[in-house]
């Protein structure tokens, strides 16, 4: 058990370095735009059917679901703000992230755990190239960026979806449809919610990296780098998404 708990501070105290190390290399040239564009294509785009899916069905679940409830009290005409809401403020986000996290942050971590096994890592500091800056800066960057883009890309393709999901039952044009969604949103409702996802893309990059640039010796080492990294990017997604609910429950 206090095996346990030292290893667990041990972690997130390497963890801490490993991402203070970011925060200093990403000021120092060389500055690799290419990679960087590269990660974008890849963590971005690559991702951007799966993202469309899983927002459709959200959208459209979460409406049909819903409008049974709120026919019975007679508020079937709050339903576009509430699945509008819900997808903005918590559900897009999170879902959207852990998405993130089995697919980028495992794949982040597999192929830097198998550069790592396999001593490229080792060459390209020989090579008189910064692996750090090469690999990690521009993954976390990378996925800093794209995240928020997926989420706001869900948050539209979930609207949507719920838009078909009241007219399964009725018929609601686009325009009404989105009048009573942006009656129904405000401020506090968009920025914080779009402020954590910056984390979570973060948090996401930053473990996957992690997870692969510190895999020891030994093929076997890859498929659980590639296993910690989704699991971590999980948990810290759930508690980065507690911590900013509590804070903005404060401003509400």
């Amino acid at each position: 058990m206090i095996l346990t708990i030292k290893k667990t501070f041990d972690d997130i105290g390497s963890v801490t370095l490993f991402a203070g190390k970011f925060f200093k290399e990403v000021f120092i040239p060389p500055y690799e735009f290419k990679e960087f564009l590269k990660q974008c294509y890849i963590i971005g785009y690559k991702s951007l059917p799966l993202v469309a899916i899983t927002g459709f069905i959200m959208g459209l679940v979460l409406t049909l679901q819903s409008r049974p409830t709120l026919v019975k009290f007679g508020a079937e005409s709050w339903l576009p703000g509430m699945v509008a809401l819900s997808l903005i403020r918590e559900i897009a986000p999170v879902i959207t992230a852990l998405i993130c996290a089995g697919k980028v942050s495992s794949g982040i971590g597999a192929e830097l755990g198998s550069m790592k096994v396999t001593e490229q890592i080792d060459a390209m500091e020989v090579s008189a190239i910064n692996p750090y800056n090469y690999l990690v800066v521009t993954r976390i960057l990378a996925t800093t960026l794209m995240v928020p883009i997926l989420v706001f890309f869900a948050d539209a393709i979930g609207i949507l979806g719920g838009y078909f999901g009241i007219n399964i039952h009725g018929d609601v044009t686009l325009y009404h449809f989105l009048a009573q969604i942006f009656q129904s949103l405000e401020f506090l409702d968009v920025i914080p919610a779009t402020i954590k996802t910056f984390f979570f893309g973060f948090f996401i990059g930053m473990i996957g990296c992690y997870k692969g640039f510190n895999a020891s010796n030994g093929t076997e080492s890859v498929g659980k780098a590639a296993n910690s990294a989704v699991v971590t990017a999980s948990l810290a997604i759930f508690i980065i998404d507690m911590v900013a609910v509590q804070i903005t429950d404060l401003f509400m």
